[in-house]
């Protein structure tokens, strides 16, 4: 009974312990202005709001969320193929591929994957 009193206690006081020095330390923190802003990819939230958006940044993280996803379509894929041979499924693979690739080709052509013109 004495031993889980304690050891009550002693897990209160060093939590206390613990919370009290991070509150101590924290007063540096509270000074600094920038530290206490929001930080959203890279624009400033002291300045205007109103600034204009790259539209090439825009297309090139759709395009990346695209290939993304197809990637993460393809593993499923992958390993029902791997469990599994069937020509069908490799047929699937396969046109599943031709279409990525076809789409990553058109994507250079058009220029999109150009950071700068």
């Amino acid at each position: 009974m004495f031993s889980s009193v304690m050891n009550s206690v002693i897990g209160f006081s060093l939590s206390v312990l613990v919370m009290g020095l991070g509150w101590m330390l924290s007063f540096n923190a509270l000074m600094d202005r920038e530290k206490n802003s929001p930080f959203e990819c890279g624009f400033d939230p002291l300045k205007s709001a109103r600034l204009p958006y790259s539209m090439r940044f825009f297309l090139l993280a759709i395009i990346f969320l695209i290939f993304d996803i197809e990637i993460v379509l393809l593993f499923p894929l992958l390993v029902s193929v791997s469990m599994m041979f069937s020509y069908k499924s490799i047929l699937g693979c396969f046109w599943f591929l031709i279409i990525l690739i076809i789409g990553l080709f058109y994507e250079w052509s058009d220029g999109s994957l150009d950071w700068v013109k």
